[in-house]
C-alpha cells in the first residue's frame, strides 16, 4: 500500500479512516490470500483493494463495521481478479464455492485476530532473550540458527530445545487466553 500521509489539513474522519485501514492490513492480506491460495497476484489484489478503499472512503459510514466493509470491497477485487484469470483461460473456483469460502473466511478472521492478540500478549510475558530467539528464528531476514547459537554461546541442539519449549509455552498461553476470551463473551 502506498504510504498515506496524514497532515494538519486532513479531516478527523480521514485521519480515523487511515488509522482503521492501517490496523486491518494483516487481516485484509490474510483474507485475500485465503481467497486466492497460491496465486502470485494476491499481493496485487490487496494493493488494488487498498486503492479502492481509499477512493471510496467517503462511502464508509463511521460507526459501522469497518472490517465487514473492507472485506466486501476486497472480495469484489478478488472477483475482478478472477474474471481477469477467466479471460486468461484459468478459473480456479466456481462463484458458489467462492461465496461459501468467503463467508467462512470472514468468520475465521475473527478467530485469527483474537489469536494474534493473544500471541502478542503471550510474547510480552516471555523473557527478553526468549523473545529475541523467537524473533531471530521467525524473521525472514534472520541468519541461520547455527550463527545465532554461536553468537549467544550455546549449542544448536540447545537452541532447538529452547525453541521447542517456547513454542509449547506460547501454545499453552494462547489457548488459555482464547478460553478466557471465549468465557467472557
Amino acid at each position: 500500500m502506498r504510504h498515506l500521509r496524514v497532515s494538519m489539513d486532513d479531516s478527523p474522519q480521514e485521519i480515523d479512516f487511515v488509522a482503521q485501514l492501517t490496523e486491518i492490513q494483516l487481516l485484509l492480506r490474510l483474507y485475500v490470500h485465503s481467497l486466492l491460495p497460491g496465486d502470485a497476484g494476491a499481493h496485487d489484489v490487496v494493493q488494488q483493494a487498498n486503492a479502492t478503499l481509499w477512493r471510496k472512503r467517503d462511502e464508509f459510514a463511521p460507526g459501522t463495521n469497518f472490517k465487514a466493509w473492507t472485506f466486501s470491497v476486497a472480495r469484489y477485487e478478488v472477483l475482478n481478479h478472477r474474471k481477469q484469470q477467466a479471460r486468461d483461460s484459468w478459473m480456479l473456483f466456481g462463484e458458489e464455492l467462492e461465496q461459501i469460502l468467503a463467508d467462512d473466511l470472514v468468520e475465521r478472521t475473527d478467530d485469527t485476530e483474537r489469536r494474534h492478540e493473544a500471541l502478542q500478549g503471550c510474547l510480552k510475558k516471555l523473557r527478553q532473550e526468549d523473545r529475541e530467539l523467537l524473533i531471530h528464528r521467525y524473521t525472514a531476514t534472520a541468519g541461520s540458527l547455527d550463527d545465532f547459537a554461536q553468537r549467544i554461546g550455546r549449542s544448536v541442539g540447545g537452541v532447538k530445545v529452547t525453541l521447542h519449549r517456547l513454542r509449547n509455552v506460547l501454545l499453552a498461553c494462547i489457548e488459555k487466553q482464547m478460553a478466557i476470551t471465549e468465557a467472557e463473551s
